[in-house]
């Protein structure tokens, strides 16, 4: 503004006091509808005000979170948002803040173009906190996708492809109320699957709604699927409609962070397959958890198999046994091991490639020496300065009747100078070396023992399966389809044949094979067994 002074005449320029920007940005909410002097403003905004919420990287705190909330407060004595979220920065790979400067920009549609939309969406609001400062990068995002979406999508091409070769029709499933257990169990974790994830958007946390869906991911396929493989291969219809039924809510749960995979799947899948279902994904309505199917009891149950399972695996890693090989048996022992349903014993036992499993629990010093110590962290936290008493005391006890008590009971009540402590496995550091002729494996009070001794039986039954895994590969190779039956012949090394004829019922069943004849004038391969095939799809 251009003035001249009263007392000299001269010119004069005074630059007027504006008011920071950031109030425009504060006024919003109420802005945008020119409340409260244009009419018909009122009810758009009181529809509105306030905003459920509100998200911006952690450099917008100053600036508009506590300005909105700051105007909001001092003219409606309320602020104008409900839940508000601060975004960490996005950095490269290394760790440095992306800048031009230093040329590591990632720009967001080379990304998509590379990798997809969906994984890149499901990346940032899926892999890791929004809140934290996040390292983007191709292997990151990669490892996402490889982890989640791509199973996610196997686990429908697998659903695909068996329902095409069985003919299966949604309208074919069973009706009965009682289901085989992995049925009940997979379902009973969908609705639980829905229950937290509806609870984890309604709280605008799409971490934990990430977590939770690829976790179910997980067990839909690593042990839904394979665990019912076989089920599927004869074209089961219980197991195909309570795939799909996981198959179609998991679309919809997945469809606010994947909007393009799940519509692909929702068009070529959900649509075909049930007619009568919204045009769109996006148009269907969000599932609601029935409360009815959800068991406590056989999650925990199909849990506690699973960590056996993977106390096995690892015993066998140990031993260095190809899981392959069968062995006569493993001995178990863990809490709530004698009433582990039946058929989820047979599973472990099919598992861990093993004939026969028996419990340890009472016997576990007749195959491994246990030491223990005291956990100090877990003590420490709950008695302080006793803890070096404590530590004393659990010395003094013999090892074995210790951990034996313990993996039998909760917790048992030790005596240190006069006053007594409660003790729970978890309070102790368990060593458990494995005697000679067998592989041990524990973790927090749990342990799997398995037998290492072979046998001629046991040997051929090994020689049996690799000969199977074999054939299934040779059969995959070719391009054969899952239900192509086929004609074989086949040669393999001296030592191997007999093994191999008196298997040959067991294996031509497992690869489909309508003949199976040994022809020794095929050539020995190199491959292991010695093993040559020749394959033809059967008329």
């Amino acid at each position: 503004i251009k003035f001249a002074c009263a007392d000299c005449g001269s010119e004069m320029v005074r630059v007027p006091e504006v008011i920071d920007c950031w109030y425009d940005s504060g006024a919003m909410p109420f802005a945008q509808w020119g409340y409260p002097h244009k009419p018909g403003s009122a009810e758009k905004f009181q529809n509105s005000y306030p905003a459920d919420f509100i998200c911006e990287a952690i450099d917008q705190t100053r600036g508009w979170f506590y300005t909105l909330m700051t105007i909001g407060t001092l003219v409606f004595d309320q602020s104008s948002y409900k839940t508000v979220l601060c975004l960490g920065h996005i950095l490269d790979k290394d760790g440095r803040k992306m800048s031009k400067h230093l040329g590591n920009v990632l720009e967001p549609m080379a990304l998509m173009d590379q990798h997809g939309a969906d994984a890149v969406r499901w990346f940032m609001l899926a892999a890791g906190s929004p809140w934290a400062a996040r390292r983007v990068g191709h292997d990151a995002i990669q490892e996402v996708v490889r982890k989640t979406l791509l199973t996610y999508w196997n686990t429908i091409s697998f659903m695909s492809l068996y329902a095409r070769a069985s003919e299966f029709e949604l309208s074919q499933a069973p009706k009965q109320i009682t289901r085989p257990i992995m049925d009940r169990w997979i379902l009973s974790e969908l609705q639980i699957l829905i229950r937290e994830v509806d609870k984890a958007y309604a709280d605008f946390d799409s971490q934990t709604a990430g977590r939770l869906i690829a976790t179910f991911i997980d067990d839909l396929s690593n042990w839904y699927v394979r665990r019912s493989r076989r089920r599927f291969w004869d074209g089961e219809k219980e197991a195909l409609s309570t795939l799909y039924q996981c198959v179609e809510t998991l679309t919809l749960l997945m469809a606010p962070m994947v909007p393009f995979i799940t519509e692909h799947v929702w068009q070529e899948l959900i649509r075909k397959v049930k007619p009568g279902t919204p045009i769109s994904v996006h148009l269907a309505d969000f599932p609601t958890s029935d409360t009815s199917a959800i068991d406590e009891n056989l999650s925990r149950d199909v849990a506690l198999a699973r960590r056996l399972v993977e106390l096995g695996r690892a015993a066998r890693a140990q031993s260095q046994v190809k899981i392959r090989q069968p062995l006569s048996r493993a001995l178990i022992a863990a809490s709530g091991w004698s009433a582990l349903n039946d058929e989820l014993k047979a599973q472990i036992a099919d598992e861990l490639n093993v004939l026969n499993l028996d419990d340890i629990s009472q016997t576990v010093g007749d195959l491994v020496d246990v030491t223990v110590k005291a956990n100090f962290r877990s003590l420490g936290a709950k008695y302080g300065a006793d803890v070096q008493a404590i530590a004393k005391a659990i010395a003094n006890t013999n090892p074995t009747e210790l951990v034996t008590k313990l993996r039998s009971s909760d917790e048992l009540t030790l005596e240190y100078e006069g006053k007594k402590a409660a003790i729970s496995i978890d309070d102790l550091v368990v060593t458990e070396t494995p005697r000679s002729g067998w592989a041990v494996a524990s973790h927090t009070g749990e342990s799997v023992a398995l037998d290492l001794a072979l046998t001629e039986e046991l040997i051929a039954q090994g020689i049996v399966r690799e000969a199977v895994r074999a054939i299934q590969d040779a059969r995959k190779a070719a391009g054969f389809d899952v239900s192509d039956r086929i004609n074989l012949r086949w040669n393999s090394a001296a030592e191997f044949v007999t093994a191999i004829k008196a298997g040959s019922d067991h294996i031509s069943s497992e690869v489909l094979a309508l003949t199976f004849e040994h022809d020794p004038t095929l050539n020995e391969s190199d491959e292991e067994l010695g093993l040559t095939l020749s394959l033809s799809k059967a008329k």
